[in-house]
């Protein structure tokens, strides 16, 4: 984040945990729902904050080993990024 022009930056349960409070739209790969998926990263209580929010959540489907989604289309991951980005452009509310 820092290297990418962040003015702050932080990484952990704890700081995910805390800071999903402030945000408008979570967004990432489907497994930020899963306890333990990303080889174990992402712990049980990052999964229910994630999915406790009251925030809008845009996910991809990615990152499965052992789950098969059916009804969903392989892509290329480029394709999906350009749909997730046209689904959160319709989603937000306009800037102030």
């Amino acid at each position: 984040m820092m290297r990418a022009g962040a003015n702050k930056g932080a990484s952990g349960e704890n700081a995910i945990i805390h800071s999903i409070g402030n945000v408008q739209l979570i967004t990432g790969p489907l497994s930020i729902v899963l306890a333990n998926s990303m080889m174990g990263e992402l712990t049980g209580d990052i999964a229910r904050a994630v999915t406790t929010s009251k925030v809008k959540k845009v996910l991809l489907p990615l990152g499965f080993e052992s789950i098969d989604l059916v009804g969903v289309e392989k892509e290329p991951i480029p394709h999906m990024i350009l749909k997730l980005v046209d689904r959160i452009k319709t989603s937000m509310p306009p800037p102030r």
